[in-house]
């Protein structure tokens, strides 16, 4: 068959011959991905992250697309994979790169190193890195990784430009493992997120991506609209039908007013079997059960004298215990049981147990 005639043949009836259907195919896959790109954005600005992953992996699917032209799409592209590492950004487990000591953040810092030309504020720009290299190092220590927290800050030494003076603070910081040191408390996670909108927000202002979008809200409001206007139909309808059947009872009670009434039926033949029958009463019925069906419920319940409460039995105190607990006192100090429980695995006790097991000791005379 001539690839001529083939390729008519497979074209669409309703679209312009003039017009190669590949071409169509391009601009719709092009107004699909805008749609998706949109709504990744949406999911992001309202911390929806089930989402947030269904669209990214639907972005995915259409990257891959032969129709969708991807220089025009890289840019978008870049900003998707950023925003998928920052929605990931407190789950360490997570990896977007061949390194496993490369957490999502840190690989987040490194696609945004690539977007320079993409961001026309230059301080937005470099207030989202510092924000990326101050999370790296805050999400860690909030894990209790503090040896990840250390290792970020040296991958940000080694393949990023940053002040100086605020690698030597998140060291100090990492070294004293204060989480809520105000560095970490002024760049924290929320405002990471807030730039990033601010930044989404002033994209999308200046490469629109709505097309479809537009037209599918003017679709739906039409659609709203057709619907509103039939139940207004129907009530009108179903009020003219209610007062026709009340003009026919009015005539049919004057005629039967004047026609000569006979006896009612004392059994009427007539039945409705949609009706329930409520003139029945309710009864019980008893019976007098033998000793054997006695004993077989007897032994089918539930023998409660053998079920027994069960108490966890008390932890003990071991030695190493109590050396952690003694290290962390000397560390920290006495009262700060929070920050001890975070330094060492005390088998889920309390900071209420801390303090009563150091007076315990603190009698003893076993500490100083």
């Amino acid at each position: 068959m001539d690839p001529e005639l083939k390729n008519k043949t497979a074209t669409p009836s309703n679209t312009d011959e003039s017009v190669q259907f590949s071409h169509i195919t391009a601009v719709a896959t092009g107004w699909m991905y805008d749609f998706l790109f949109v709504s990744l954005c949406q999911h992001f600005k309202e911390g929806q992250l089930d989402r947030f992953n269904e669209t990214l992996s639907t972005v995915e699917a259409i990257c891959q697309s032969p129709s969708l032209k991807r220089d025009t799409h890289d840019e978008k592209n870049m900003i998707c994979a950023f925003l998928a590492r920052v929605m990931h950004g407190k789950q360490l487990d997570v990896l977007f790169e061949d390194d496993d000591c490369v957490m999502p953040l840190m690989s987040a810092a490194k696609i945004w190193s690539l977007m320079k030309e993409t961001v026309e504020d230059e301080s937005l720009f470099q207030n989202i890195m510092k924000l990326l290299l101050v999370q790296s190092v805050a999400v860690c220590l909030e894990k209790g990784q503090r040896s990840s927290a250390s290792s970020a800050v040296k991958w940000f030494e080694n393949n990023h430009e940053f002040p100086q003076n605020l690698g030597v603070k998140l060291s100090t910081i990492v070294t004293q493992r204060d989480t809520y040191h105000p560095l970490l408390m002024s760049y924290s996670f929320s405002r990471l997120l807030e730039t990033i909108q601010s930044f989404l927000d002033v994209y999308l202002k200046k490469n629109p991506s709505d097309y479809l979008l537009k037209a599918a809200t003017k679709t739906a409001q039409s659609s709203q609209n057709t619907e509103t206007f039939e139940d207004t139909v129907t009530q009108d309808v179903s009020l003219l039908a209610k007062a026709n059947e009340t003009t026919e009872m009015d005539a049919n009670r004057k005629k039967k007013n004047t026609c000569v009434r006979t006896k009612r039926k004392l059994l009427s033949t007539k039945t409705d079997v949609w009706k329930p029958d409520t003139c029945k009463k309710p009864y019980i019925c008893l019976r007098r059960i033998s000793k054997n069906e006695l004993l077989q419920l007897s032994e089918k319940s539930v023998d409660t004298s053998k079920v027994q409460k069960t108490r966890k039995p008390p932890q003990k105190w071991t030695a190493q215990l109590d050396k952690n607990l003694e290290d962390g006192v000397k560390c920290h100090g006495t009262g700060k049981w929070s920050r001890i429980l975070l330094d060492y695995d005390f088998g889920g006790r309390t900071g209420t147990m801390l303090k009563d097991r150091w007076r315990v000791l603190m009698r003893a005379n076993k500490v100083g």
